[in-house]
């Protein structure tokens, strides 16, 4: 699958629990580490999206601040 620059796809199975393994690669690009927490959105037309907490939270400053979220 070619990809843009700075976009990156994998491919996870879902277990029986409903747990998934995020790729290593993508952890190690995002520093995703055991014990950190993730939000998980969800839009029953466009999918699932799931992304580091502190993401969100430092684009709610970015808001709160009169910044435009990067």
């Amino acid at each position: 699958m070619k990809q843009s620059k700075g976009k990156h796809a994998g491919i996870v199975r879902v277990g029986e629990k409903g747990q998934i393994v995020i790729p290593k690669g993508v952890r190690d690009l995002f520093d995703i580490k055991p014990g950190d927490t993730l939000l998980v959105l969800a839009d029953e037309k466009q999918g699932i999206v799931i992304t580091k907490d502190d993401v969100l939270f430092q684009q709610f400053d970015a808001i709160l601040r009169g910044e435009e979220p990067t």
